[in-house]
Protein backbone atom coordinates (compact mmCIF):
# COMPACT_ATOMS: atom_id res chain seq x y z
CA UNK A 1 0.00 0.00 0.00
CA UNK A 2 1.72 3.25 -1.17
CA UNK A 3 0.60 6.21 1.25
CA UNK A 4 0.13 9.66 -0.26
CA UNK A 5 1.33 12.86 1.33
CA UNK A 6 -0.83 15.67 1.77
CA UNK A 7 0.33 19.39 2.31
CA UNK A 8 -2.07 21.85 3.84
CA UNK A 9 -0.77 25.62 4.04
CA UNK A 10 -0.79 27.39 7.08
CA UNK A 11 -4.38 29.32 6.45
CA UNK A 12 -5.76 25.89 5.23
CA UNK A 13 -4.64 24.13 8.66
CA UNK A 14 -5.96 27.26 10.60
CA UNK A 15 -9.36 26.57 8.41
CA UNK A 16 -9.53 22.90 9.81
CA UNK A 17 -8.47 24.08 13.28
CA UNK A 18 -11.35 26.18 13.14
CA UNK A 19 -13.91 23.30 11.74
CA UNK A 20 -12.48 21.09 14.90
CA UNK A 21 -13.49 23.70 17.49
CA UNK A 22 -16.90 24.29 16.02
CA UNK A 23 -17.10 20.14 15.93
CA UNK A 24 -16.23 19.58 19.57
CA UNK A 25 -18.70 22.50 20.59
CA UNK A 26 -21.72 20.11 18.50
CA UNK A 27 -20.45 16.71 21.22
CA UNK A 28 -21.57 16.08 24.68
CA UNK A 29 -19.26 17.55 27.09
CA UNK A 30 -18.59 14.34 28.20
CA UNK A 31 -16.61 13.58 25.12
CA UNK A 32 -14.29 16.48 24.92
CA UNK A 33 -11.55 14.67 26.01
CA UNK A 34 -8.03 14.98 24.09
CA UNK A 35 -7.94 11.74 22.94
CA UNK A 36 -11.66 12.33 20.96
CA UNK A 37 -10.83 15.82 20.09
CA UNK A 38 -7.49 13.78 18.10
CA UNK A 39 -10.01 11.17 16.65
CA UNK A 40 -12.30 14.67 15.39
CA UNK A 41 -8.80 15.98 14.17
CA UNK A 42 -7.77 13.04 12.33
CA UNK A 43 -10.88 12.71 10.70
CA UNK A 44 -10.99 16.57 9.13
CA UNK A 45 -7.70 15.88 7.98
CA UNK A 46 -8.07 12.58 6.39
CA UNK A 47 -11.70 13.57 5.04
CA UNK A 48 -9.99 16.91 3.97
CA UNK A 49 -6.94 14.94 1.95
CA UNK A 50 -9.37 12.69 0.46
CA UNK A 51 -10.75 16.36 -1.53
CA UNK A 52 -13.59 17.33 0.88
CA UNK A 53 -13.36 21.16 1.19
CA UNK A 54 -16.90 22.47 2.24
CA UNK A 55 -16.47 23.24 6.53
CA UNK A 56 -19.65 21.88 7.16
CA UNK A 57 -19.36 18.39 5.56
CA UNK A 58 -15.91 18.41 7.57
CA UNK A 59 -17.61 19.36 10.69
CA UNK A 60 -20.30 16.74 10.13
CA UNK A 61 -17.91 13.97 9.78
CA UNK A 62 -15.69 15.03 12.86
CA UNK A 63 -19.00 15.51 15.33
CA UNK A 64 -19.84 11.49 13.85
CA UNK A 65 -16.15 10.89 15.33
CA UNK A 66 -16.50 12.16 18.26
CA UNK A 67 -20.18 11.49 19.09
CA UNK A 68 -19.33 8.52 21.09
CA UNK A 69 -16.31 9.88 22.21
CA UNK A 70 -12.81 7.62 21.86
CA UNK A 71 -12.64 4.51 23.28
Amino acid sequence: MTKTSHHFDADYVAVLREVLDIAVEQIAAEHRTPATKAKMAETIVRTAAAGETDARALVSHAVAAGAEGAP
